[in-house]
């Protein structure tokens, strides 16, 4: 593919680089289609993404529908047929102001402004669109052959929320019209397995404006999932000697400043609250509170180590733009614990620690992720705390910790916490980009901060280490994960209705009645359908919409001769035997938390 430089230089593009050069050059295109239909339209930034481009472009009070987003589609199409050559030209400053106040582009203005050291611009001219922009670009607009608009959303300028409030245009573009087909299918897929859509046909959990954005609440069935992952993953921290507590949701912001938080975290944090002379804040996580707990009380190395866990109910002012059902919320429920441990103890426990990870993937069946080192960028003074021998030490420590321990990872720089260095293993999930869901991070730091202490075996105060650690991640996030692989066809132990019984008449609806109270007393989750519809109804409803793993039809054949035909959520029939049977089988399948 040829592409255009902003010296006017036509070369031939890097195979590597088609993709960014093409959705570059349609973010050009969209803003010029963009306005011909609305040419009062103020642009600002157009870059290319990963998946495809955007545009921020201040409308005034124009408020875009979908419609409208197709008609901007379709103009692109006709500057595409137009095929117009793209030129680039470079003016210096002073004629380059002139050029964007002469087509009133005032963010392109104030962009120049903010470039105070750049003597010359360059801008890159298709028709009568002319934009600001460093390119390359492809030579002529037929040369995008495969793009779609896609939606719309807020931003502000700058990415500050002081600023006024864009709308984002977004669109995809690829190289050929199949890459395009194959993306739509992916995008079905994901609309399939969407946590949000599974949530409300299986009433999982809802959010309400009237709340607040990003505080998810779990209704019956999604609590009764939440509940189940809560008790399934205490029960394993409880067998390997962690001891569970229960800390309050806020905190005083001198806590946060003890911690650090409060210097290199408080733009995520809600803001203070003050009483009686006091600052209070939502907490955003909770090792300041789990470091007051282990400095309670005088601690010996004989103790150690100490492992504190809790299912923390956490706050963070997540933009509005990042928030995801209960994928990204305001509102989460972490599964942490933090581990006090001894110098000696590191290796130890962050096996211990890696084994529980990969253990609770081998029940849930989770096998496409991988392991990343994060560690600090030396540079950044602002985003870590500022010790280089306390990183230098942590760094070493964790890498040869996951050397020995046979682990495979790379490492990313710039990714750590602000007190210490972190595995992060980053789960592929089924639809979408990969995102952490456990991480095992090592801390130098905070414990040094709260000035903790234990007695050594030679009578010496040492100050520990402390690991933090999530297997879980948030259970929110875990959950929703789960929802999206399995598109909510959970297994029994974790299905919010583990059997629904589907009489199919009145006649035997007092059969099913008993049945329903057998399975209660046998402590499983059982639902009767009293409806009067059809049983093929009921089995569709049952089966699509509830996701429920068993059904047991009863007829008058099942109630003379005490028994229930079993279905499937699959749709297999496993035919007709004793309810004692089936209380046994799926039982046996709950307590073992079979797949």
């Amino acid at each position: 593919m040829k592409i255009i430089d902003r010296n006017g230089q036509v070369a031939e593009c890097a195979p590597e680089e088609e993709l960014h050069v093409l959705r570059h050059s349609a973010a050009h295109i969209m803003a010029q289609a963009i306005k011909r239909l609305y040419p009062e339209a103020d642009f600002a930034f157009g870059p290319a993404t990963q998946n495809g481009f955007y545009y921020d472009v201040d409308l005034g009070d124009k408020k875009l529908t979908s419609e409208d987003l197709e008609e901007i589609e379709k103009e692109m199409k006709k500057i595409v047929k137009q095929n117009l050559p793209f030129k680039s030209f470079v003016l210096p400053r002073e004629e380059a102001k002139k050029l964007m106040a002469e087509r009133k582009e005032n963010y392109k203005l104030e962009h120049i402004d903010d470039l105070a050291e750049e003597t010359e611009f360059s801008f890159f001219q298709q028709g009568e669109y002319v934009d600001m922009c460093l390119g390359p670009h492809i030579c002529y607009t037929k040369a995008l052959k495969a793009f779609k608009v896609t939606q719309q959303s807020g931003a502000y300028w700058k990415n500050d929320s002081e600023n006024k409030m864009l709308t984002r245009i977004n669109g995809v573009a690829f190289r050929t019209a199949e890459e395009l087909a194959e993306w739509e299918k992916q995008q079905a897929e994901a609309r399939e397995r969407d946590h949000r859509r599974i949530g409300r046909e299986m009433q999982l959990f809802m959010t309400d404006d009237l709340v607040g954005r990003g505080l998810p609440m779990f209704l019956p069935n999604g609590y009764v999932v939440w509940q189940e992952l809560e008790n399934y993953i205490k029960e394993k921290e409880r067998r390997l000697g962690y001891q569970h507590v229960l800390t309050p949701c806020v905190g005083t912001v001198d806590l946060y400043k003890t911690s650090g938080h409060w210097d290199h975290y408080k733009d995520n944090m809600f803001p203070p609250m003050e009483m009686e002379g006091e600052s209070y804040v939502l907490r955003p996580m909770n090792c300041p509170h789990h470091m007051r707990i282990f400095a309670n009380r005088p601690r010996s190395y004989r103790v150690m180590p100490i492992r504190i866990g809790e299912i923390a109910h956490d706050f963070r002012y997540e933009s509005s733009g990042t928030l995801k059902g209960i994928e990204r919320g305001r509102h989460f429920c972490q599964n942490d614990a933090h581990l006090f441990v001894t110098p000696e103890q590191i290796k130890s426990e962050v096996a211990s620690v890696c084994d529980l990870i990969f253990d609770v993937y081998k029940d849930f069946g989770i096998t496409d992720y991988r392991c990343v080192l994060s560690l600090r960028d030396p540079a950044d003074k602002k985003k870590y705390h500022d010790d280089d021998e306390m990183w230098n030490n942590a760094e070493s420590a964790l890498r040869e910790v996951l050397t020995e321990l046979g682990i495979n990872f790379t490492e990313e720089i710039g990714e750590a916490a602000f007190y210490g260095p972190k595995l992060d293993v980053n789960v592929k999930p089924a639809v979408g980009a990969e995102y952490t869901l456990s991480t095992c991070q090592l801390d130098f730091c905070l414990p040094a901060r709260f000035e903790l202490r234990y007695i050594d075996r030679d009578g010496s105060e040492k100050c520990p280490v402390v690991i933090h650690r999530a297997i879980l991640g948030s259970l929110d996030r875990f959950m929703a994960y789960l929802i999206e692989e399995t598109k909510g066809r959970f297994p029994a132990w974790l299905a919010p209705v583990q059997v629904k019984v589907l009489p199919l008449s009145e006649k035997t609806l007092d059969y099913a009645r008993a049945v329903n109270e057998k399975l209660l007393d046998a402590g499983l989750r059982a639902v009767l359908d009293e409806s009067n519809e059809k049983i093929g109804y009921k089995i569709r409803l049952a089966q699509q919409e509830d996701r429920v793993p068993y059904m047991l039809v009863l007829g008058g054949k099942e109630a003379e001769a005490n028994t229930v035909a079993v279905r499937t959520r699959s749709g297999e029939d496993l035919g007709a035997m004793p309810l004692d049977d089936f209380i046994a089988r799926i039982k046996k399948e709950i307590e073992t938390r079979a797949k």
